[in-house]
This record gives C-alpha cells, sequence and structure tokens, in this order.
C-alpha cells in the first residue's frame, strides 16, 4: 500500500513540476513580446507613416546621417540634393531616410533664431 501513494505522489509532483515549467515558458515569451516585438512593429509603423507622409521640400537625414532636401519622390526611390551645392542630386531609396523634417514646420524655427 506505502508503494501506491509513492508513486501516486511522484507523478502529482511531476505534474506540477511541469505546469511550472510551462509557465515560466509563456511568461518568458509574453515578456519578449513586450519588450522587443512590439516596439520594433511600432517603429516601423511610425517610419512607414513618415515616407508615405513625404513630400517635395522636407529636409531628411539619411540612415548614414548625410542631411538633404527632397527634390523629386517616385513610387521607392526620390531624388535629394545634398548641400549648398545645387549640383549634387542623387537618386536614393526612400528606406535609406531615417528622419524627416517638414519643410513649412522648419520655417518658424528659422524665423525665431534671427531675432
Amino acid at each position: 500500500m506505502n508503494i501506491l501513494t509513492e508513486t501516486t505522489t511522484s507523478s502529482a509532483a511531476g505534474g506540477m513540476s511541469m505546469i511550472m515549467m510551462l509557465a515560466y515558458v509563456v511568461i518568458i515569451f509574453g515578456a519578449m513580446y513586450f519588450f522587443a516585438i512590439r516596439p520594433q512593429k511600432k517603429e516601423q509603423k511610425r517610419l512607414s507613416a513618415m515616407i508615405a507622409d513625404l513630400e517635395i521640400g522636407d529636409v531628411i537625414v539619411t540612415t548614414s546621417g548625410f542631411y538633404g532636401i527632397v527634390i523629386s519622390i517616385s513610387e521607392e526611390d526620390c531624388i535629394v540634393e545634398f548641400g549648398n551645392n545645387k549640383n549634387c542630386r542623387i537618386p536614393m531609396r526612400k528606406s535609406a531616410i531615417a528622419e524627416v523634417e517638414k519643410a513649412n514646420d522648419s520655417a518658424p524655427a528659422a524665423d525665431t533664431a534671427k531675432k
């Protein structure tokens, strides 16, 4: 009779440890989603919305750190003018744009800096 109760007790303990292990795995994957996957998806949505709102005359920063002004926009590419030289116009992919500053947003900041 003693053997029967020992077998039942050890299988119940084994089942509980399996449930606890499964709970830890679920918690780890949940934390991974909220700390890694979800913020990355939000950033991708922000970047795609920013590129969709891109207009001619906007000041951009490329992923390599160059500042330029958008001259022309096509489906996947845009032509960007870099620096003060009007001959330095380079076609580039829209995916290489890291930041966009709207043309009308930068004008008031320049006016207040002159005062």
